[in-house]
């Protein structure tokens, strides 16, 4: 078929490209995920926190993709520095609201048997609390991977790379077939990370119940 031609005569440019938008991806989560834990432990110790730092939060992520990239630019110019830097803040909302809600979640009295042993709040939280949270954290990185796989296809305008390349090259030249191929590429990466994380929090969901029973 015709919308298929691009897909199928480029091929390495697409894959390329789809890897650029994966590195993209997870360079974002990886970069918001330790700033997400020191925000969710925040709000987790110190209550009155919680609706100012969500609700900053939620502020930032109503903000439009191309109004963020256009205000820095001036600041940081252009690529791959100021694409990282908006998708890590909008990743910031599903992180911090996961962890969060999974170390709240965690039993009390298993914080106080682990008090009861001698054990550190650093302590507690490393060996106790995140463990037992882990499957929400994870549906939290699942879908802030999802999200963002979706939303760095518009770092593209700003020279960031990515399958938005192809998206925007097809919209310029009105080439559908190249519009196809990043349509089907994004859609195709968003999906698969999403059966993968999910993958991933049922493996630890199970875990964490054969440890309560055993």
């Amino acid at each position: 078929m015709v919308m298929f031609d691009y897909l199928i005569e480029h091929r390495d440019r697409v894959w390329e490209l789809t890897v650029e938008h994966l590195q993209l991806t997870l360079l974002a989560v990886g970069f918001a995920l330790p700033v997400a834990i020191v925000l969710a432990l925040l709000i987790v110790r110190f209550k009155p926190l919680n609706l100012p730092v969500l609700g900053t939060l939620g502020v930032v992520y109503t903000i439009p993709s191309l109004a963020a990239f256009a205000f820095l630019i001036p600041v940081v110019g252009i690529g791959r520095q100021p694409a990282l830097i908006v998708l890590a803040s909008y990743a910031q909302l599903f992180l911090v609201r996961n962890i969060a809600t999974g170390l709240r979640g965690v039993d009390p009295a298993v914080l106080e048997a682990a008090r009861g042993m001698g054990m550190a709040p650093w302590q507690i939280a490393l060996r106790v609390q995140f463990p037992l949270a882990l499957p929400v954290i994870i549906a939290g990185i699942r879908i802030a991977l999802v999200t963002t796989i979706s939303l760095a296809t518009i770092a593209a305008w700003i020279n960031a790379g990515g399958l938005g390349e192809l998206l925007f090259n097809g919209i310029t030249r009105n080439n559908q077939s190249m519009i196809w191929a990043g349509t089907l590429a994004v859609t195709a990466l968003a999906l698969l990370a999403d059966q993968v994380m999910r993958l991933l929090e049922r493996m630890t969901a199970v875990s964490r119940a054969r440890r309560a029973v055993g």
